[in-house]
């Protein structure tokens, strides 16, 4: 009876997260808190060994804690502070894909050397098996163009930074939940309230982040790499020109030259660095412009501070609202 009881309670409580995107916060966190009271009513709680899960990057870890919770752990393949769309994979991340249950990668052509090692592997993770997730399913992705010719890396499926709008999120820990559901239906109901818990969280940090960027809107924005597209569209930033002439190609000298040409007749005196990038040619152009520097992190654990999505947001608010001179 317990069991049955349990199951009838879960397929309820399943139709209501279906719709709790119509209720915001709010609703989020009552499903969430239903599903709670299921968990810990008695005979409900299992013993569980936890599930190994491989990301690509920490951002995609840090979201599959959020949706895992104890039931999984988590490794990132790309250590902080490495650039993952030049990542060479290590000999012990073979190991880890192997005995993974599920992995998880960004996708958009930004992890492309996954596929080589999801074939070197041979673990029971493959494409299109059951804990295979491209977590950028169902993601509106903008700057789609024609694939990448010569020197540097394409972003020819569309631009692969949409983590950094944490709007995303939702979409995001959508695909995870699917995959861990697929290979965990025992636990679905625990994976489903801490997405929901999560997400419920989240949505009142974005509109303080939209507050604290206001200031920001119509101050012109100058980039190393394109990565800011989506950043950019969620709160309403400016960029208009990237220190490199295309993504993973050095600036030339003319190139320089254009860019310190536009950002002194558009009055652009912010220049957006990742702590991996090089500071040589970001100083030329700030000392040409009168310029400053502001370093974000565009992945968790990239700079002290960013411990997870949420606060890799914090962190790049507050380093932009600094460098604006906004206090």
């Amino acid at each position: 009876m317990r069991d049955s009881e349990e199951h009838l309670a879960k397929a309820e409580i399943r139709e209501i997260a279906a719709r709790e995107g119509r209720g915001g916060a709010t609703r989020r966190a009552a499903v969430a808190g239903a599903l709670i009271a299921l968990l810990l009513a008695p005979g409900t709680a299992r013993a569980q060994e936890r599930l190994s899960v491989v990301t690509t990057t920490n951002d995609l870890r840090s979201l599959t804690e959020a949706v895992g919770g104890e039931r999984v752990a988590v490794t990132a393949l790309v250590p902080p502070g490495f650039d993952p769309e030049e990542y060479q994979p290590k000999p012990q991340d073979l190991a880890r894909v192997r005995q993974a249950r599920a992995v998880v990668r960004v996708g958009l052509d930004f992890d492309l050397w996954l596929d080589r090692l999801l074939a070197q592997a041979g673990g029971n993770v493959r494409r299109r098996s059951a804990g295979y997730v491209d977590a950028s399913l169902g993601i509106a992705t903008l700057d789609v163009r024609g694939m990448s010719i010569g020197d540097g890396h394409g972003h020819g499926s569309g631009n692969p930074h949409y983590w950094l709008d944490p709007k995303n999120a939702e979409i995001i820990t959508g695909n995870i939940l699917a995959a861990l559901v697929g290979i965990d239906p025992e636990s679905a109901a625990i994976y489903e309230a801490n997405r929901l818990t999560f997400l419920s969280r989240l949505e009142p940090k974005i509109k303080e982040w939209e507050d604290r960027l206001a200031a920001l809107r119509g101050v012109p924005l100058v980039a190393y790499h394109n990565s800011w597209p989506y950043f950019a569209r969620r709160f309403r930033l400016e960029f208009i020109g990237t220190v490199e002439p295309k993504p993973g190609v050095p600036p030339s000298p003319s190139h320089l030259t254009t860019l310190i040409g536009t950002m002194n007749a558009r009055g652009a005196r912010i220049i957006v660095r990742r702590p991996h990038e090089p500071e040589k040619d970001v100083g030329f152009v700030a000392r040409h412009t009168g310029g400053v520097v502001a370093v974000l992190a565009s992945s968790v654990g990239a700079l002290p501070g960013a411990d997870d999505y949420p606060s890799l947001f914090d962190l790049n608010v507050a380093a932009l609202r600094a460098a604006a001179g906004v206090r």
